[in-house]
């Protein structure tokens, strides 16, 4: 079944289940019907109502976050899970890559710089390698949509995802969860809370397993169920100690230890002039003569101390944060196959039936590659906050920001016996900033938001190539930046807002983490944005409605270029970058008994540069002009992995029984439009409309807190490019088979 039959058939089956819903005397609404709840949002550093923020936000907790996650998936699965969010990665779970209304950095290297922050528990996680921690145990997640950093620690470009987790209760409280499905996946997780000491010490500790069994063959070497798999353990641990009625004191601290597969290249799964897997591509089977089976492994701490002082009118906070990353090592079969693979294509493993001297071609390339990496990052952030009656109120604050990354690469070339370090980096970042943000009720309808920073950023890095062909060069890097936001919202009535925000940005300069192929290591200068946003949110009975439209430059805007024929990835900036769009999202309460839920992102990209040009792969069908160089000229060309647009939607239907009984069923779908992979617009690396979907259905007991049920995940089995590589041929990595499975949970 194609893409389209399948999108036609889940749509006209969620179509028509919806009336036979809706016709069922047993989800009448009782008392009073389908009102929605209300959203608190810490988008602001202060708990507020979603539609009182005037700014684009998403929020996803409950089954809305917890059915993406049911088959022990990681934190791709929050991609397209919110308009304009996107989540792609070609090292697996190690270094996930975040993307907000089309803008990111799809480098893959563990120190690239990202203008997407995840904000983890209010700690910014700089490097991919942090970002990856596993999530489980959480309260919420927030999408938060543009320029930030008048009141987060870390200046951002694009925006935030603001992960929230559970906090210690006075209350004894907690869960059991497990889950058992295909692919030999064993999860489960589990947490307690409570009082430890009356009156002044709670505490919470929850543990996560995620487990699957290797699945895919390597037909080169013979083994079957080689690769796949993974196994991830994770713990945390939390401390909320209240000595005086104005004084608490928050510690945190958390470890994974991570064993699984980086991401699978497939050799030669496009052929020429097409985008469509072909018939080399067998999602069960790689043909891999190096890799050693693609491992990935990690281990990482984590400890936040949070203090707050609250006085009459005002509150004193200090987060005080340390990040380790160690044992951290990744290895991969690059080129995805094996022999003659720079000109030949040809079948999975390069030149397939054909012989390889009907290509004249001189190259042989089998590209192994690995590294070690060690990361660091202590965070250091005190803000003061008033709590005033009056029309006006602020924070101020300081951010100190220490991370130091070193990295071993490590390689097997073409007859090469052993896998050997080829160089390494030491790359050391200091970041400091001042920041703040009032805002003021000019009446009863408009209140005027502002906020202000200051950075100051400074890189110093070392690389050392083994082989001595390029020379051992410190680089330093420093920039500083004033940036700010301001926005004004009216209350055009009292159920909904009007409001718009001007904002600018700040991205310091970038170093690369590795010499590649003795070839020097690049840096890219800083970039600025400027965005303008304007927006409407709504909340009357039974639907929340929310809509923004945006537009964006950013001057000096940091790419990558990865791949083409020099086999390597390169820093640069374009002149200016430009994007703009739209965002919706509605929450619709049929009955009390059924909510539907929806969002729709546009994103129109556009990189501004008549003389910018990068390399092609060889196999490639390039659409752009050439230069005299035969590199793709990039003028006009939309960002690199930057969806045109998203569209999610979700169906939340509960049939109650009796006696605090139910049957429920929760579907959630996420479609993304046409994405280019690369930076240069081809043919083979354009992916067209792609979907998933997820499904739960199940009986729950609210007064004893029992629930088991069944859950899918791609529940039509879709084979999804998530990226590509063109350097020797066109090779691709997909997205995760269907898992179908069983679970049960005891919350008490």
């Amino acid at each position: 079944m194609n893409l389209r039959s399948t999108l036609n058939r889940v749509t006209t089956i969620a179509l028509g289940a919806i009336p036979l819903i809706l016709a069922s005397p047993s989800v009448q609404a009782q008392g009073d019907e389908g009102v929605l709840e209300e959203i608190i949002v810490t988008a602001q550093k202060r708990e507020q109502n979603i539609q009182d923020v005037p700014i684009s936000i998403s929020l996803m907790s409950g089954d809305r976050l917890n059915a993406r996650f049911a088959g022990g998936a990681d934190v791709l699965a929050l991609a397209s899970a919110a308009p304009g969010l996107h989540v792609e990665s070609s090292n697996g779970s190690l270094a996930p890559r975040f993307y907000m209304r089309g803008l990111g950095n799809a480098d893959f290297t563990q120190a690239a710089s990202q203008p997407v922050s995840v904000v983890f528990d209010e700690v910014p996680m700089e490097k991919v390698a942090l970002k990856a921690f596993p999530l489980f145990d959480m309260a919420s997640i927030e999408v938060i949509r543009g320029p930030q950093g008048t009141l987060f620690g870390r200046n951002t470009t694009a925006g935030i995802v603001k992960v929230n987790t559970r906090r210690p209760t006075e209350e004894l409280e907690g869960y059991v969860n497990a889950n058992v499905g295909e692919l030999g996946t064993i999860n489960a997780e589990a947490a307690i809370g409570g009082t430890l000491v009356d009156g002044k010490l709670m505490g919470r500790v929850s543990l996560m397993s995620r487990n699957r069994e290797d699945w895919v063959n390597n037909a080169f070497t013979g083994e079957n169920d080689a690769m796949g798999g993974h196994n991830i353990n994770a713990a945390r641990f939390q401390l909320l100690w209240t000595p005086t009625d104005n004084f608490t004191a928050w510690l945190m601290h958390q470890r994974q230890d991570t064993k699984g597969t980086t991401s699978l290249f497939r050799a030669n799964v496009f052929d020429t002039g097409s985008n469509k897997l072909n018939s080399n591509y067998d999602r069960e089977t790689v043909w891999f003569d190096g890799g050693n089976n693609n491992p990935a492994v990690m281990k990482s701490t984590g400890t936040t101390l949070k203090l707050d002082w609250d006085f009459d009118e005002h509150t004193i906070t200090s987060i005080t944060s340390y990040q380790d990353v160690y044992d951290r090592f990744g290895r991969g079969d690059i080129d995805g196959g094996f022999g003659c693979l720079f000109t030949c294509g040809g079948g999975p493993m390069g030149p397939s039936s054909t012989p390889f001297s009907a290509f004249n071609s001189p190259f042989v390339v089998d590209i192994d590659t690995g590294s070690d990496i060690l990361v660091t990052q202590l965070t250091q952030e005190f803000r003061i906050a008033s709590n005033l009656e009056g029309p006006m109120n602020y924070q101020l604050g300081a951010f100190y920001f220490k991370d130091e990354f070193d990295g071993l690469a490590k390689a097997q070339s073409a007859g090469a016996t052993s896998f050997e370090p080829s160089s390494s980096s030491h790359i050391e970042n200091k970041t400091w900033a001042v920041f703040g943000q009032g805002s003021y009720d000019v009446s009863d309808q408009m209140t005027i938001t502002a906020g202000v920073r200051y950075t100051d950023d400074e890189k110093d890095a070392t690389h050392v190539d083994f082989s001595g062909a390029v020379a051992t060069v410190p680089i330093n890097l420093t920039d500083d930046n004033f940036s700010w936001d301001l926005a004004v919202a009216w209350a055009v009535t009292d159920d909904s807002q009007i409001y718009v925000r001007a904002a600018s940005g700040f991205r310091a300069p970038t170093i690369q983490d590795r010499i590649q192929d003795d070839v020097e290591v690049t840096t890219a200068d800083s970039e600025t944005i400027l965005s303008f946003e304007v927006g409407y949110k709504a909340l009357w009975e039974r639907v929340r409605f929310n809509v923004a439209a945006f537009h964006y430059t950013i001057d000096d805007m940091q790419l990558v270029a990865v791949g083409g024929t020099s086999n390597s990835t390169s820093l640069l900036n374009a002149n200016e970058g430009v994007g703009y769009g739209i965002e919706v999202e509605m929450d619709y309460a049929v009955t009390d008994y059924l909510i539907l839920s929806g969002g729709y992102g546009y994103n129109k990209t556009e990189i501004n540069d008549s003389t910018l040009s990068v390399p092609g792969g060889p196999l490639v069908t390039v659409t752009d002009p050439l230069d005299g160089n035969g590199f793709a000229l990039i003028d006009g060309n939309p960002f690199q992995h930057a969806p045109e647009w998203t569209l999610n939607f979700e169906i939340d239907w509960t049939m109650p029984l009796s006696s605090g009984r139910e049957l429920y069923l929760f579907t959630d779908w996420k479609f993304k439009g046409e994405t280019q992979d690369f930076l240069y617009e081809n043919i083979e690396f354009q992916t067209d409309t792609q979907l998933e979907g997820g499904l739960r259905f199940g009986y729950r007991n609210i007064d004893s807190g029992f629930e088991a049920g069944l859950f899918g995940r791609n529940i039509t089995d879709e084979d999804n490019v998530i990226g590509g590589i063109d350097f020797a041929n066109n090779t691709a990595y997909v997205n995760e088979p269907r898992i179908w499975g069983v679970e049960a949970s005891y919350r008490f």
